[in-house]
This record gives C-alpha cells, sequence and structure tokens, in this order.
C-alpha cells in the first residue's frame, strides 16, 4: 500500500521525519509527500502563500536534500512530490515549474473558486442558492480541465466542494459523468482521500456516489490520507484499506510515473 499524498512542514504538516516514521509504522511501502505549491501569477496568490508559509516553490531543493538524507534509514520508500494549485489560465507556468523542478510526481488540485479557497465557509454563506450552484459548475469544469491537462499524475480530493456546507449538495450526475470521462480518456489518476473521514465531514473524497460511478466505469484509483500529523496516517490508511476490501478495489501503482526513490 502506498500513500501518495501527504504534507510535511514545508506547507502545513509535521516535520517530515516524523511523517516517515509513522508511515512505517502504519505498515505502508511507501509515503509521497505532496506538499502545498502555488505557481499562480495572480498577486492574490503570492499574499497567501506569504501569509501562509505555503512557498515550496521556493523551498523544493531543501526539501529534496531533506528526503533524500531520510531515505537513507528509512523502512518505507519516500518519494519527492507536490500538491499544485490549478487553474486553466495559469497551465504554462505550473507547467514550466513543473518541468524545472522535476518531482518524482506531482498532484493536481482545485481549491481556488471566486477568488477564494472553497474551505472558507464565510466566503459562500451569504451567496444566494444560484450563485453557488454556478460556482460548483465551475469548480467540475476546472476539474475536468485539470484531468485533461495531464499535466498530473494524480488529481487530489476531487469533490472537494464537499467539504464546504454552503457547497455541498449542488454536485450532480452531470458533474460526475464529466469527469468520468475525463478520467477514462486521461492517464491522470483520481485518489481515494481520507483527509476529512474522521471529522465531522465524514466521507471519503469522492464521496461514495461519485465514487461509485469511477469504479463502474472501470476508472483506477490511488490512495491519499492526506495526513498532516503523524497520528492521522494510520486510521485513515484502516478506513482506506477497508472500503477498497468492501468494494474489491485494488488501488494502482504509479510505476513509471513515479521515479524509483
Amino acid at each position: 500500500m502506498y500513500d501518495y499524498h501527504a504534507h510535511t512542514n514545508y506547507s502545513d504538516g509535521a516535520f517530515l521525519r516524523w511523517m516517515v516514521e509513522a508511515a512505517a509504522d502504519a505498515g505502508l511501502d511507501g509515503i509521497g509527500f505532496a506538499d502545498h505549491c502555488n505557481v499562480s501569477p495572480e498577486p492574490n496568490a503570492e499574499r497567501h502563500k506569504r501569509a501562509f508559509g505555503f512557498n515550496l516553490d521556493l523551498t523544493y531543493e531543501r526539501r529534496r536534500e531533506a528526503i533524500e538524507a531520510v531515505r537513507e534509514n528509512a523502512a518505507v520508500k519516500v518519494y519527492d512530490a507536490a500538491e499544485m494549485d490549478y487553474d486553466p489560465d495559469h497551465e504554462t507556468p505550473i507547467a514550466e515549474f513543473l518541468d524545472d523542478a522535476g518531482f518524482d510526481y506531482a498532484v493536481g488540485s482545485v481549491h481556488d473558486l471566486d477568488g477564494a479557497n472553497v474551505h472558507v465557509r464565510s466566503h459562500f454563506a451569504d451567496k444566494p442558492a444560484s450563485e453557488r450552484r454556478a460556482l460548483v459548475d465551475r469548480y467540475f469544469e476546472k476539474l475536468v480541465a485539470l484531468v485533461e491537462s495531464e499535466l498530473f499524475a494524480i488529481a487530489a480530493h476531487p469533490d472537494l466542494i464537499e467539504r464546504n456546507p454552503h457547497l455541498r449538495g449542488f454536485a450532480t450526475e452531470d458533474h460526475y459523468a464529466a469527469v468520468v470521462d475525463a478520467f477514462r480518456d486521461s492517464r491522470t489518476v483520481p485518489e481515494v482521500n481520507a483527509g476529512r473521514l474522521l471529522d465531522d465531514y465524514g466521507e471519503f473524497h469522492p464521496a461514495p456516489a461519485f465514487l461509485d460511478r469511477l469504479v463502474d466505469a472501470g476508472v483506477e484509483v490511488t490512495v491519499g490520507t492526506d495526513s498532516h500529523e503523524p497520528d492521522e496516517i494510520a486510521p485513515r490508511l484502516r478506513e482506506i484499506e477497508t472500503e477498497l476490501d468492501r468494494r474489491g478495489v485494488e488501488p494502482v501503482r504509479l510505476d513509471g510515473i513515479v521515479a524509483d526513490a
């Protein structure tokens, strides 16, 4: 079992070495550190990076040295990855950065809607339902573009809008069908993400109805615990294993995409 989506202190997670040790204790064969990264030229993105310290575009070489050091004694394979914020308007700077950085693989995610992170509940709370429905339409348009771009090996938490109660419930069968079709025609693979499974949201990404469509269509999935702390890895991994066993799904390994660590 490989967890291709975890975080370290190079974005909003715990110390890298602690995360590696926890991955080994959880019985993983490999863990990929996909710290947050944004290369958007928008001024708001720059302010966000400075405020929250998501500066992997500036620190990835330093983190790579740390990964190489921890690999020497690690009981698991350790992958050097990035979780990139995606916007269709910024494909060129994303592609140029990924080409220069040479990560083992990249994870793509859509976090931004209407100039705000989808996690910011207050931004969406007072918008009329029609506007929120249109924003969910836009989210899935961006997600399809992300998959079709093939800039990334993995598409992270492909229904992230479900974490926000003000955006939840607007996803439709048409949205799911468009995304499933995109994945079927792309090398990009969705993940089963447990990042909010054990808190107040309480579901995987994709949520059950969406995951049903992907599995029924024969779309392969990877595993991402989306852990930020060492003690999150094992319980999230166990839940993912249980769900995949229940469905009879074997997660795909990214052989041929992931460099040998």
